[in-house]
């Protein structure tokens, strides 16, 4: 089974992907830990990243296509990332994970350790907007255009284990129904 994750940052999407992981036994891979590497390596924050990130597409294309691949090769995985939905095609589910911008914000000051939500929030929309136009350039994708994914999640109104609740349920009833 392959299961993709997606959401804008601060929605919980790392989160639910670990639940999965761990609760299923699936390997998991994610795009957001691999962008966060990368920008540590350069010695730059997420936002500054993203803008180099914008002026050279090879950050993000290695990215996908590496999600691309391992997916396409391995069976029993997550993959989380914001376009892993886009991505992975041949995944069995396809899951969204939302919630209000400031419930975002206040989890990534959480995460990240940003000074505070002013700040927090200035960063995420900046990041949003400059990762929302390298997706469209590069590979035409509206990242709003939800309508691939066969779940949405509102994390706002449920915890990890609420949601994962509703995932486990949607994973028992593709494997009732697929053939083995």
């Amino acid at each position: 089974m392959r299961i993709t994750v997606s959401g804008l940052p601060g929605s919980g999407t790392t989160s639910l992907s670990r639940y999965l992981s761990e609760r299923h036994g699936f390997s998991l891979i994610s795009a957001g830990e691999v962008f966060r590497q990368l920008a540590k390596e350069h010695n730059m924050g997420l936002a500054e990243f993203g803008r180099l990130a914008e002026g050279d597409s090879s950050f993000d294309k290695m990215i996908d296509a590496r999600q691309k691949e391992i997916a396409g090769q391995q069976d029993n995985i997550i993959v989380e990332g914001r376009l892993s939905g886009w991505m992975v095609e041949n995944a069995d589910l396809k899951i969204w994970v939302h919630a209000p911008i400031g419930c975002r914000v206040k989890r990534i000051v959480f995460r990240d350790h940003v000074v505070d939500e002013k700040t927090a929030g200035d960063v995420t929309l900046e990041r949003e907007q400059c990762e929302a136009l390298r997706y469209r350039s590069y590979y035409s994708i509206d990242i709003n255009d939800l309508s691939l994914y066969h779940l949405t999640l509102n994390s706002q109104h449920w915890g990890v284990e609420a949601l994962g609740a509703i995932v486990d349920t949607a994973i028992a009833q593709i494997k009732r129904e697929s053939p083995e």
